[in-house]
């Protein structure tokens, strides 16, 4: 099965976050431009995280069995 990427979601959150954010200070642009960045960022530190954690989990092949 094929592990998909935080960064659509993290895309998509921020930009719902942004816009909220936005309007809230009469700048829609802004807003949208900052929950992007946002998304993307706390995206790949998920999919990063994520690849830590499985990474840990495999075994190690460098134990050095000749």
């Amino acid at each position: 099965m094929e592990r998909r990427s935080f960064t659509g979601i993290g895309i998509a959150l921020g930009v719902a976050i942004g816009s909220a954010l936005g309007i809230a200070m009469d700048n829609l642009a802004l807003g949208i431009g900052m929950g992007i960045a946002i998304g993307v960022a706390i995206g790949a530190g998920l999919d990063a995280s994520r690849r830590r954690k499985s990474d840990d989990r495999k075994p190690d092949s460098s134990d050095g069995g000749d």
